[in-house]
């Protein structure tokens, strides 16, 4: 498989999924700004979107959306527990924490990465994500993972976006249950690998 990254961005969400699940993989760097791959290639050819993640699957077809395409990395490898069983609640569960990683953190952060965002609508932005994080931090209670006792794929989508924090001008210190958990998941040995691979370690 080949994944379409960029480094930093949410697409290493699914380059964790494929360390920890022990696929072999590709990884092909494309550069958001130009919508190009390193060889000059246009991206919106392999995703009309022009974003990552994108997945080249071994039937030559192409799976886009993070969410989409953790779940697939996961049961590729349904021995290694990253999701739980097809059809099952907890399935919907963490298709729950999946959604809500992704509207209400992930797109929910978009306007303080742009710097033309007055620093009104930044506080508006900061003040409504506070009240979303309030609610990761009772999930996460006395687990040390987001579903429960055990490593998910939403684990790895959440661990990308708070690893964002720094850039953003978002101090996790006001909550750190996050701060752990953002240390925690980083020292997994599949997590450091995705990182190192991106350079960004």
């Amino acid at each position: 498989m080949k994944l379409y990254y960029t480094a930093g961005a949410c697409s290493l969400s699914p380059h964790i999924a494929l360390a920890e699940a022990g696929l072999d993989y590709e990884l092909v760097r494309v550069d958001l700004a130009n919508k190009t791959l390193e060889n000059g290639e246009d991206y919106y050819a392999i995703n009309p979107l022009g974003c990552v993640p994108a997945l080249a699957l071994p039937d030559g077809s192409t799976l886009t959306e993070g969410p989409a395409i953790v779940q697939y990395l996961a049961d590729q490898k349904s021995e290694m527990e990253l999701a739980p069983a097809q059809g099952s609640i907890e399935r919907y569960r963490l298709q729950q924490w999946l959604n809500f990683i992704s509207t209400e953190l992930h797109k929910g952060v978009g306007p303080l990465f742009n710097p033309n965002v007055p620093d009104t609508v930044n506080e508006m932005v900061l003040a409504a994500l506070g009240k979303r994080l309030d609610i990761v931090v009772r999930q996460l209670g006395e687990h040390d993972f987001i579903m429960g006792d055990g490593f998910t794929v939403a684990d790895a989508y959440l661990f990308t976006v708070l690893s964002w924090a720094p850039h953003l001008n978002l101090d996790l210190a006001a909550w750190p249950v996050l701060g752990d958990y953002v240390k925690r998941i980083g020292s997994r040995p599949a997590v450091l690998k995705a990182l190192q691979e991106e350079g960004l370690i």
